[in-house]
């Protein structure tokens, strides 16, 4: 039998337009973990100002569109997370599936050019992260909404506008709260 936990992995976590958290104000989180232990995932629709092609010139060919350094959360944020398409029957090695083609891939592996099959990637700094029951009761307090990703959600080419059309095409409450203005005082 599976966990609600284990059910929640490989999901959205979409910020409720209230939730009143500037770190996660309008965020699509990809979680990548969710057990009795915590929770772990990244942001993907957050890219820095740092572009790929300043800082690892090898691998920004591979870097999609926005081809910069995306904020992975306020957690580790000297770390790297990578996440690659792979290329239909590449090698597995030095990659973990997520969905679809969508693979968490090692950066060492991937920096030494190790990693075969990998045609789009995005790079992430940092992750977000939550302790023990954290997330769980964020999300029993409404501040955030699972959702079934696809697969071009996370390497989205249009970062500042995924927040707005994962919520538009849920249908219902949640389609209209797609439609809040970005800072509700104004509304």
């Amino acid at each position: 039998m599976s966990s609600p936990e284990n059910e929640t992995a490989c999901k959205l976590l979409v910020s409720a337009p209230d939730l009143g958290d500037e770190n996660f104000d309008q965020t699509v989180v990809l979680l990548l973990e969710h057990d009795s232990e915590g929770a772990l995932g990244v942001v993907l629709n957050r890219p820095t100002s740092s572009q790929v092609s300043e800082h690892l010139a090898d691998l920004s060919d591979l870097a999609v569109s926005p081809a910069f350094f995306f904020f992975g959360g306020p957690v580790s944020v000297g770390s790297l997370l990578a996440i690659g398409r792979r290329q239909l029957g590449a090698d597995s090695k030095n990659v973990q599936s997520l969905i679809g083609p969508l693979v968490i891939v090692d950066p060492a592996a991937l920096i030494a050019g190790e990693v075969e099959g990998i045609d789009a990637l995005r790079l992430f700094t940092g992750y977000s992260g939550w302790s023990a029951g954290q997330l769980d009761a964020e999300l029993a307090s409404g501040a955030w909404h699972i959702v079934a990703p696809l697969p071009d959600d996370v390497l989205c080419s249009d970062p500042d506008a995924l927040w707005r059309s994962i919520m538009r095409r849920q249908g219902g409450r949640l389609a209209s709260q797609g439609l809040y203005p970005e800072d509700l005082s104004s509304n």
